[in-house]
């Protein structure tokens, strides 16, 4: 027994332009070698008791070119990766490492106190340690016995 498929050209024709949609963004992307991947940085958040922590993989980027910022509870990181010089006089075999700026906003799961962060930039890598608020603290009431 065959199982009989519908045909659906414009599903077809969907796939083909996202195909070549793909193929147009990544010679642009070659081309200029401009920063457009989705999710730039790359993050990782979780929480512990008493605070959200959140490392962020920024290869190229410097202490000096890079900015955080905590507004109400959205978190957001800017920077920039600066274009070495390029060697004029170079047969390049391949030219794939990105720069220019880049922006990324993520909302914070829980309040914090931005005036009390901490963050440390170590080997393309920020960790932000952000404290909760007070009243998002786990309390613990103590129950005594008659």
């Amino acid at each position: 027994m065959s199982n009989l498929i519908r045909w659906e050209p414009m599903r077809d024709f969907l796939t083909m332009r996202d195909v070549i949609d793909r193929l147009f963004d990544d010679v642009f992307a070659r081309q200029f070698g401009v920063i457009r991947e989705f999710g730039y940085p790359a993050m990782d958040m979780y929480q512990t008791e008493n605070e959200v922590v959140v490392k962020a993989t920024l290869p190229g980027v410097k202490a000096e070119d890079l900015q955080v910022s905590i507004t109400g509870d959205v978190l957001t990181l800017r920077g920039e990766v600066k274009q070495d010089s390029e060697v004029k006089e170079a047969n390049y075999h391949l030219k794939e490492r990105s720069f220019g700026s880049f922006s990324r906003s993520v909302s914070l799961p829980v309040p914090v106190v931005a005036d009390k962060a901490k963050a440390e930039f170590e080997n393309g890598v920020l960790t932000l340690v952000l404290p909760k608020a007070e009243e998002v603290k786990p309390k613990t009431i103590t129950v005594k016995a008659k």
